[in-house]
């Protein structure tokens, strides 16, 4: 397998597709929010903290990727370029999306806001993921904990965080809606759709090999 940072595999590709999936990943965030329909786990978690401490979402994404990533250190998981990148290009891609979108609009905008910041967060999560550049800081803690508990599935692990963000989110004021409840069902089969379009191949893959005979009959 290619080695989580390793530039030398088509490092103009992998850089391209990597922050372009972190942009566009910020904006589908800020669609959502906007749409006030309801917001995945994560963001109800942001916005349940924004809305507590005064401070702007991008810069309460940032803070948690933050701290989500030191979480990382007894779990030993080793960060990516795109790890470190994922928690400081979102929440500013994040903000400044929100400071050109007016709030509000009739019920079909807002809906059509959340269907398109649904579908634009799945092509994102398969772009950065794709460029094989380390996964954001929330992913790995995932991944992490199943690593270090093999007995767990990743499917309980997901579960639990998720649920449990939620839980605290909602408690702080962040929206909880249909859009929750859309993203919950529609973001597992759009990364499904999405993860295979944008990946980049491995190095091994890259190099062709000779070609086995086809055997007759």
């Amino acid at each position: 397998m290619a080695v989580i940072g390793n530039l030398r595999h088509r490092p103009v590709r992998r850089l391209s597709q990597l922050y372009v999936g972190l942009t566009l990943y910020g904006v589908s965030m800020a669609l959502m929010i906007r749409s006030h329909l309801g917001l995945d786990p994560w963001d109800v978690f942001h916005q349940g903290l924004s809305e507590r401490t005064g401070l702007s979402f991008g810069t309460v994404t940032i803070a948690v990727g933050a701290l989500v990533l030191l979480l990382w250190i007894p779990l030993r998981q080793r960060p990516g370029l795109g790890t470190v990148s994922n928690v400081v290009v979102i929440g500013l891609v994040v903000d400044a999306t929100l400071a050109l979108l007016p709030a509000g609009g009739p019920l079909g905008v807002r809906i059509a806001l959340l269907v398109t910041g649904i579908v634009a967060n799945g092509a994102a999560t398969g772009l950065y993921l794709g460029a094989r550049l380390g996964p954001g800081p929330r992913d790995g803690l995932m991944t992490g904990f199943v690593a270090r508990r093999p007995r767990w599935s990743v499917r309980l692990v997901r579960t639990v965080i998720e649920v449990t963000v939620l839980a605290l989110g909602w408690l702080l004021g962040g929206t909880v809606g249909v859009g929750t409840v859309a993203y919950a069902l529609g973001i597992g089969p759009l990364a499904q759709l999405f993860i295979p379009m944008f990946a980049v191949d491995e190095p091994e893959a890259a190099t062709p090999g000779p070609v086995a005979p086809v055997p007759a009959g």
